[in-house]
């Protein structure tokens, strides 16, 4: 009987052992998961192919033809190439190398033009961590920040043939069931909307009737969208 229950105890402290072992694991694991999608969002590589005005990225940058443009805001984060794929799932999780990412890349909506004529544009990004991404949207939710940073450019094509002017004049939170913030073709609707759902609008800015949305996640499963509006001048 003495020998049974030290057996049981050898395997119960080999069963205990393994179980702190796997968990160690686990949490191992997501330690490095977390640091992997970090590293891949803090990747600024793509800054050495940022495009000039009048010249093209250079002949040997990875990034792929479907780049339409590159969009900077003015001390942000956010200075990044702009893809556009076939449907908005092609670059949700591919980065503008076309390599698989979770981190992504800034994508302008499959409806729109890539050339930006289109009376209303959106573009989409990840919310990433330290204002990764478009994780720095969040910092236009406060007055006074909106209306320190409130320009940026546009850099149309991998060629740059164009740059735009970009005025930051809005930032919002919507549900996209709600309303059709996130519709391209309905700008009828959207002063409305970010006239009955902004938190605040920037009335010194300059109008144009060119109409830019960056769109982010406010929480990994929600309906919410935090919308920053610029206007992009001809």
């Amino acid at each position: 009987m003495k020998k049974f229950w030290v057996w049981m105890n050898i395997i119960y402290e080999r069963a205990m052992f393994l179980v702190f072992a796997v968990a160690l694991l686990v949490v191992a694991y997501g330690l490095y998961d977390a640091w992997y999608v970090y590293r891949k969002a803090s990747d600024d590589s793509y800054l050495n192919y940022k495009p000039a005005v009048g010249e093209a990225i250079p002949e040997e940058s990875p990034i792929t033809d479907d780049m339409v443009a590159w969009i900077t805001v003015d001390g942000t984060n956010v200075d990044y190439p702009v893809m556009q794929g076939q449907t908005n799932s092609d670059y949700l999780n591919t980065n503008p190398y076309g390599e698989y990412s979770l981190s992504g890349s800034i994508f302008l909506d499959c409806r729109n033009s890539g050339d930006f004529t289109d009376d209303y544009s959106i573009l989409y990004g990840h919310h990433m961590e330290y204002g990764k991404m478009f994780g720095a949207l969040d910092d236009f939710f406060d007055q006074d920040y909106l209306e320190s940073h409130k320009s940026g450019t546009l850099t149309v094509g991998k060629t740059a043939g164009k740059e735009y002017p970009i005025g930051i004049f809005a930032c919002a939170k919507v549900n996209v069931y709600d309303n059709q913030a996130l519709d391209p073709d309905v700008l009828e609707n959207i002063t409305k909307i970010i006239d009955g759902e902004a938190q605040y609008i920037n009335t010194s800015i300059k109008k144009s009737d060119h109409i830019l949305a960056l769109s982010t996640c406010t929480e990994p499963v929600s309906n919410n969208r935090l919308i920053v509006f610029c206007y992009i001048y001809e």
